[in-house]
């Protein structure tokens, strides 16, 4: 049989070619924020447990360019129990730490695309948003539940031939909450029965609110984050305690935060 000369310089490029190869594939953090990414809503609340929360907004040029922090923090209120791992982007840690679930009273914790808006004035009074917008009517519904084929969908009633649901968020019916408000992209990629549904970003009635499992603020923060979000830019939602974020920041490529700002 008939074996090849390699020259010793040889097989010091291939351990050197190797090496190197190993190196980098060790150092590489593969973040689950998408590269087209260059708008972000960054939540930090203090524990699992607590409802009240921080907002701050970031952009980026690119992916190779570092997040600027946007604006003000704003105060936010998150679920009324707290935060739970929800269904995203992410990969969830789920050790030792809760999973969202239907009617948990927790806001879901993660990375969460941020595609459309809705409000209850119609789109031709809403000037100029460079964001899909939905007009919310007295037929408009989201589905929370789990035996509901439509379940963690928007619903026009009118158009529904078998109604086949007991629950769901009657949009029009709900006061200031749901004047001006985004919807959080969560458990909608092969929606997970049970898994949480109608996930917003909406105004509270003040700071002393509570939420099922949306994020509010005050109606002045919630329409400045309508007419700042921008489609093209793939705008995101991060939402995370200040240990989960201190744990993922590097892997994440998250933007720097200084938690001494409260």
């Amino acid at each position: 049989m008939y074996f090849p000369v390699i020259k010793k310089s040889s097989f010091y490029l291939i351990a050197i070619l190797l090496n190197y190869s190993l190196c980098c594939c060790q150092i590489k953090n593969i973040s689950p924020i998408p590269s087209s990414s260059c708008q972000m809503i960054l939540v930090i609340t203090n524990s699992f447990n607590t409802s009240n929360g921080i907002l701050f907004r970031f952009e980026r040029d690119n992916a190779d360019t570092d997040w600027k922090k946007f604006g003000d923090k704003r105060p936010v209120i998150v679920g009324k129990n707290g935060l739970a791992w929800g269904v995203g982007l992410h990969k969830s840690d789920t050790t030792n730490t809760p999973i969202k679930r239907e009617g948990d009273g927790k806001s879901p914790a993660g990375i969460f695309p941020l595609s459309s808006t809705f409000g209850y004035f119609p789109v031709e009074k809403m000037g100029n948003l460079i964001i899909p917008y939905i007009h919310v009517t007295d037929m408009l519904e989201c589905v929370d539940d789990v035996n509901s084929k439509y379940y963690n969908s928007f619903v026009l009633r009118s158009k529904v031939e078998n109604v086949d649901w007991h629950s769901s968020e009657k949009m029009l019916l709900s006061g200031i909450w749901y004047e001006l408000g985004v919807v959080i992209d969560h458990n909608t990629n092969s929606v997970r029965k049970g898994a949480g549904s109608c996930i917003f970003l909406h105004n509270w009635a003040g700071p002393a609110d509570s939420t099922s499992g949306c994020t509010a603020m005050a109606p002045s923060a919630m329409k400045d984050i309508i007419y700042w979000l921008d489609a093209s830019k793939k705008p995101i939602l991060v939402q995370l305690t200040k240990q989960l974020f201190i744990n993922y920041k590097k892997s994440w490529e998250l933007p720097a935060l200084l938690f001494s700002q409260k």
